[in-house]
């Protein structure tokens, strides 16, 4: 808990980024709001599949640290940093050449598909930033050092809220707040609205990029790894490792990203009320789900220190135990949404109709939280033993054949006659049966694995 903590306070911090760019934009016009949220829905995958990637230095260097064998440790980041380099550059390619093709393909209004690719165009000077940042921030996580991540991260945020009012807003906006005693220059700056919010972004990732490179250059909180020291030319082996860890983690983030955008577009045919009551218990429980999530990554560190130390079975009991406090979190957020689920839909609508039907949800919810809860930080646990790839193929068949494909079909289809179409609430049981069929597979893969190693380790300590 002493490691996921900060790991959820810098999750939220990060999360609140996008909040603040969706409320700012909002308040200058529903088209800039919505060239940032279409905007939205192509850099969050490409950035959240990069991050999975470079998750994958996180069990390496713990693996490195328990065992003692440091000296392995700073080579095997300048690798991470030089396919964060690549990543990002390859990110912000993509942003600035296909973009427009794919607003065509989705049919999105001219002037939405314009802002939205000026948006992106800005933000993508930023995305090189905010890969060598995550690059860092996976090695910190490694040597049980979470803590920057979360001040660097509400650094971040702290930047990120100024610049995109002044940004997004201009001398209108620095005027109404600050009076018209402003300098002329001041009160003349152009309001840029969408391309602003991505301006102010590209900052922030930036920022954040160059304050994690100046804290683990001056921290002594790594020991005798001089992590700046003689930076190392590209080595394939090393790279090689890093990409078989990492590059299945980031397909299984991309695989449960698209999982919801799609859902997102199926429940769009299905009427205003009930996207906007499925939004909403989205919104609600993913804000829940950063506990889980963050405990499953402290995981990973956890279990990759003790099999870095030649201990398998003490990462045996280490990783059970992890799943055992996933189940108290679990239960912890299944309360919070029985005794908060009215006053905080409250909050998001005073339609009575889309609240009684994201109550409905919120009641699904509840039900899967085992599940989610379960899965995250099995996965977690099983990246302690670098086993990663076997994470991405249970992903795919859980999410996309069992969610996706069973909550489509009891959604449109209904179940063989005997029961009508469902319509979102067939979605959502979609949801808790794709989290169920992962949470099942990926805990009998961990009681495999774990077993394996000790029984390993027994028979080379009788020979």
């Amino acid at each position: 808990m002493r490691l996921a903590l900060p790991i959820c306070g810098a999750q939220l911090a990060q999360a609140g980024m996008s909040v603040v760019d969706v409320m700012m934009t909002g308040r200058l016009s529903a088209t800039d709001l919505a060239a940032v949220s279409v905007g939205a829905s192509l850099w969050l995958p490409l950035m959240l599949f990069m991050t999975g990637t470079l998750m994958g230095l996180t069990p390496i260097v713990a693996q490195l640290l328990g065992g003692g064998r440091t000296a392995g440790i700073r080579p095997s980041v300048h690798q991470a940093l030089w396919v964060a380099l690549a990543l990002g550059i390859i990110a912000a390619l993509l942003l600035w050449s296909v973009v427009m093709p794919i607003f065509r393909l989705m049919a999105v209004p001219e002037e939405v598909a314009s802002r939205a690719t000026a948006y992106l165009a800005a933000l993508a000077f930023g995305m090189p930033g905010v890969a060598l940042f995550q690059a860092l921030r996976a090695f910190s996580d490694g040597m049980n050092h979470t803590r920057p991540s979360l001040w660097i991260s509400l650094v971040g945020l702290g930047v990120n809220i100024p610049c995109n009012f002044v940004l997004i807003y201009g001398g209108d906006g620095l005027t109404g707040l600050f009076g018209p005693g402003l300098p002329g220059w001041l009160q003349d700056l152009p309001a840029l609205g969408a391309l602003g919010c991505g301006i102010a972004t590209a900052i922030s990732m930036w920022v954040m990029s160059l304050a994690m490179f100046a804290y683990t250059r001056r921290s002594r909180a790594y020991g005798d790894i001089d992590l700046w020291r003689a930076p190392s030319p590209p080595r394939w082996p090393l790279i090689a490792e890093l990409l078989r860890v990492g590059v299945p983690i980031g397909v299984a983030i991309f695989v449960e990203v698209t999982l919801f955008t799609l859902i997102a577009l199926f429940v769009a045919s299905l009427g205003e009320t009930t996207v906007a009551a499925h939004q909403v218990a989205l919104n609600y429980t993913s804000i829940l789900f950063m506990l889980p999530l963050s405990l499953g990554m402290a995981l990973t560190v956890r279990v990759g220190n003790t099999l870095g130390q030649d201990r398998p079975d003490q990462a045996r009991l280490v990783a059970w135990n992890g799943i055992l406090v996933a189940l108290g979190v679990a239960g912890l957020n299944s309360l919070l949404l029985w005794l908060t689920a009215e006053p905080v839909i409250a909050l998001y609508t005073h339609n009575s109709e889309v609240a009684r039907l994201t109550l409905s949800l919120v009641g699904l919810a509840m039900l899967y939280q085992v599940s989610d809860s379960l899965q995250v930080n099995l996965a977690g646990a099983l990246r302690g033993y670098k086993d990663t790839r076997i994470i991405m193929l249970i992903t795919l068949l859980a999410y996309w054949l069992v969610g996706l494909g069973g909550g489509h079909w009891l959604g449109q289809v209904g179940l063989f006659g005997w029961i009508d179409p469902l319509g979102v609430h067939g979605y959502w049981i979609g949801l808790v049966a794709g989290l169920t069929t992962a949470a099942v597979l990926l805990g009998e893969r961990l009681r495999r694995i774990s077993k394996a190693r000790v029984h390993d380790r027994f028979e080379t300590s009788v020979d």
